[in-house]
């Protein structure tokens, strides 16, 4: 095959990826330092932006207090990228249309949270979310969004 063809285009395209935060993550830092650490909103995205980086993935991120502009970025992942990692907060354990949009779509979606969701209040233990979603991470802070990459990448990477 000769150089620059599409067949090379598509070889060696980088991933795409999502990471959605939802409500109230525009916060981090000030609210409840105890329960989500005092790392800033833009640490965290400084920090996934050099482990996105280091795998060789590009990657898009947006926070959301509304639920309905999360919902928009998950159906435009549809076109626009091969994952998504997702900290949907609050809304993980009352929203039935990001329920629906992540089963919309057939780009896989892993559930991530700062927090360990299991420890704490119990309204926090059931997510809307996660049975369309591939896996879960929580309860190790920023690093979850870290580790919730890494299985992106390795479900992608799976034959299908």
């Amino acid at each position: 095959m000769s150089a620059g063809s599409a067949s090379d285009a598509d070889e060696t395209r980088r991933l795409r990826l999502l990471v959605l935060h939802g409500p109230n993550l525009n916060l981090l830092g000030q609210r409840e330092p105890d329960t989500y650490g005092h790392a800033t909103l833009d640490a965290l995205n400084l920090m996934l932006a050099r482990k996105a980086t280091e795998l060789g993935v590009a990657l898009d991120v947006h926070q959301s207090n509304i639920e309905g502009e999360l919902v928009d970025w998950l159906q435009q992942a549809q076109e626009q990228a091969d994952g998504v990692v997702l900290n949907a907060a609050a809304y993980t354990h009352t929203s039935i249309a990001l329920r629906d949009a992540i089963a919309a779509i057939s780009v896989p979606v892993v559930e991530v949270h700062l927090s360990n969701v299991h420890a704490r209040e119990d309204f926090r233990r059931h997510s809307t979310i996660a049975p369309v979603c591939i896996g879960t991470v929580s309860g190790f802070g920023p690093n979850s969004y870290v580790l919730g990459l890494r299985a992106l990448l390795d479900y992608l990477a799976e034959p299908r």
